[in-house]
């Protein structure tokens, strides 16, 4: 029986070994080739900084760090349309808010890309006094889209992200690189939409964050303002429990 045993486990490990060595080998149809071809691209971006009162760039003291992301309609190359909505607009009159400020802007036409911003933020990181376990991402409508996109794709960048009235792709999330997913898992996400939207369903915010509460964040969370149209974000930007909440995490 032992004898018997031993014998069909061989077989069977026979038949995998030759059921992987098959799928392996080249057929006769085909040849194999590589593509390599280096690429220089040049990122540029004009963007409005705001320094909180008190920063000191010789002093010790780091900051917490909002990347500030517009919509469409703040698109073009005069950068003070960025002040029009958001935190660009609400510090011209609090000087003590407690955040450095990057609001960048994109050319008419354009939409956000993950490579330029990322290498703003490293910009801004390496010249200033930039606490980066407290770097926050917030935008709205366009840069709500942008919001989501760069968040889930860097997480780990990021102690919290606040996407307003903005969508996203439920897929891309989840082919992550696996080394990301503990770090998208633990990202604090604050959602805000509202019901009334119709220049971007309120559904893509809901599909959103379903998908990602289904993958197994543990910390995301979706605020609907009845009667609200597609400007959800001037509630949202001047409630300072928003700004408490952000301040409360941290990315290790």
């Amino acid at each position: 029986m032992k004898t018997t045993h031993c014998l069909l486990a061989a077989v069977l490990c026979s038949f995998v070994m030759a059921k992987r060595t098959n799928a392996q080998q080249p057929d006769n149809v085909q040849q194999t080739k590589t593509f390599e071809h280096t690429i220089t691209k040049k990122l540029k971006a004009d963007y409005l900084l705001f320094l909180p009162k008190g920063y000191d760039a010789k002093a010790a003291k780091k900051w917490p760090l909002m990347l500030f992301l517009h919509g469409a309609g703040e698109r073009g190359t005069n950068v003070w349309l960025v002040a029009k909505h958001g935190p660009p607009k609400l510090v011209k009159d609090r000087a003590d808010f407690p955040f450095i400020v990057v609001s960048p802007q994109v050319l008419t036409g354009q939409r956000w890309e993950n490579d330029t911003m990322l290498a703003l933020l490293d910009d801004i990181i390496a010249t200033h006094k930039v606490d980066t376990t407290r770097v926050y991402l917030t935008g709205l409508s366009m840069g709500g889209y942008g919001t989501w996109s760069l968040g889930t794709a860097y997480p780990e960048r990021f102690a919290a992200i606040a996407p307003i009235c903005g969508g996203g792709d439920t897929v891309l999330f989840r082919l992550a690189d696996p080394k990301k997913v503990a770090a998208l898992k633990t990202l604090p996400i604050w959602a805000f939409h509202g019901d009334k939207d119709t220049a971007v369903p309120l559904k893509k915010s809901e599909e959103m964050v379903d998908a990602l509460k289904k993958f197994g964040c543990e910390d995301v969370k979706l605020t609907i303002y009845p009667g609200v149209g597609h400007d959800s974000w001037t509630e949202t930007y001047n409630n300072q429990a928003f700004y408490d909440w952000l301040l409360k995490h941290q990315r290790k």
